[in-house]
Order: structure tokens, then sequence, then C-alpha cells
């Protein structure tokens, strides 16, 4: 065989591994962009109330303000818009190793969305579940802008320093902050890739429940997102239940959307233990 039949060889070798690594690409983007994306439940019903024998806390967070909790796994959070203006913006890291923490990245890549609804989850850096999001009413939270700067919120308070402040109770730095998820936020991108803002899509009373997968250190800043055009004004405050939810069934939502769920919770639960739920 000469040096041009080789050649000629390897290159064809090539442009095949090429297009099979594309075929599976394909398949995996049809999946997570089609039957997971069509297997998700509905919105929750705004009516569904919480057994009060299985509220461990509530906290009211003033606007502008943050709060700091330590969610054990298999306890939840509750996060109430109570007058439908206010954005939560929160930030997550695992309590037994705080180098790993919150991943909007890959969570928005692995689901391939970035619209972050019931039944999705939300990711470690580390290919882990931390939060799932097992009930919710809005449907309209925001994994892609960030949180609000001081540029952004004037003199008022912002959760980039709500974020730094926080951080720095539990011992960490600035470089420990990872980007934050922003729920109660009607974001949206057109068709030319800008952000648009749809400050109507929120309503008084909406609510999102997070189910801890892993223990975790919990940030939650209400103070605004950068894209309200009311974020020079103070927030009103939002509530907060850490509580005991139902433990997940076998037609858990969160854990039958798609094969990508299905493996991050077998990895997490490898890591930190199938039964150590609160």
């Amino acid at each position: 065989m000469t040096h041009t039949d080789i050649d000629t060889v390897a290159a064809a070798s090539a442009v095949a591994e090429r297009d099979a690594h594309r075929a599976r690409y394909d398949a995996l983007r049809a999946a997570g962009q089609g039957e997971t994306a069509r297997a998700l439940p509905p919105p929750t019903d705004r009516g569904l109330a919480l057994d009060p024998a299985a509220v461990r806390h509530r906290e009211t967070i003033p606007g502008g303000w943050y709060w700091t909790t330590r969610l054990v796994r298999g306890e939840a959070l509750r996060l109430v818009n109570v007058a439908g203006s206010s954005t939560v913006s929160l930030v997550a890291w695992s309590v037994a190793d705080t180098s790993e923490r919150l991943n909007l990245a890959d969570t928005t890549k692995v689901q391939w969305s970035v619209a972050l609804r019931k039944g999705r989850i939300l990711f470690t850096d580390m290919g882990r579940v931390a939060l799932s999001i097992v009930e919710d009413t809005s449907g309209r939270h925001d994994a892609l802008v960030g949180a609000t700067k001081r540029e952004s919120t004037g003199t008022l308070r912002n959760s980039t320093e709500n974020f730094l402040a926080a951080a720095a109770k539990l011992g960490l730095s600035r470089r420990d902050i990872p980007p934050c998820v922003n729920f109660f936020a009607p974001v949206e991108v057109d068709g030319e890739g800008r952000f648009a803002w749809h400050g109507d899509l929120r309503r008084a009373g909406d609510f999102v429940d997070l189910r801890a997968e892993m223990e975790l250190w919990i940030v939650l800043s209400n103070a605004g997102h950068p894209l309200d055009p009311e974020r020079a004004r103070v927030p009103q405050p939002v509530d907060v239940l850490r509580f005991v939810p139902p433990p997940p069934a076998s037609d858990d939502a969160c854990r039958n959307a798609g094969g990508e769920a299905a493996r991050a919770f077998e990895f997490t639960e490898r890591h930190v233990g199938a039964g150590s739920r609160s």
C-alpha cells in the first residue's frame, strides 16, 4: 500500500468517525429537546398547599436582602413570589466539599434547554444533582443573565454583593461564587439572540419547590434582576419555607426526565448514598 493509499484510508476513517460523533450528537439533542421536553409535567396548581407538619422553618427575605441556609438531602425549599414582582437569585455549594458548586452551564447543556421548570434538575460542576424542581407554578426562570450588580441597582443592595457577604460567612471568597439561577425572571431570547424581559408573565403567589439531592449550603438573594425595568426600586419581600417533601416515587418526574437525568441521579447516589435522605 502506497503512502497515498494510507492517507486516503486515514482520511476516510476520520470522516466516518466524525459522522458517527455527529449522529450521536444529533440523537442526544433530539431526545433532549424532543421526547424529554414533551414528557415533563405541566405547571403546578397554584392551590397546592404544604402539609403544616412538614414545614421546618419559615423565612421572609426583605427587599434587597439575602438568606443563607443549610439544606439536608431530602429537604426542600418553597420560594414564594408573594407580590409577583420579585426575583429570587440562588447559588449553592456542597456542604461536604464547597469546591463542588452549582453549575448552570452544565445544567442547561446536559438538559439541552435553558428553560428551567418543573421536572428539570440543577447540576453541580461534578455532574451530580444538587436540586430538583419538583413543583413550579411559574416556569419563568433565568439561567443565563446572572446577578444584579451595583451598576444595575444603583444605591440599592444587589445580589453580587449579597453573595459576597454570604460567602464570607461560610469561609469562601469571590472566586468560590458560581453564576446564579434567577427564579421568577421571565427572560426570553429573541430570534437575533437578544434578551427580552416579559414582566407581565409574573403573578402574585407563584412558587417553586426545590428538593435537595445532596447536603447543600444555599444562599437566596432578593435583589432584583438586571433586566427588570423596576430594578432601581426596593423589591417586595419573598417568603421561603423549608420543609420535608414526600420521598421521590418510582415515577418521580425529575428522575425520569430522560437518560441524562437518570445517569446523573445514579452518579449522585453513588457519591452521597442512596439511603441518606432526611
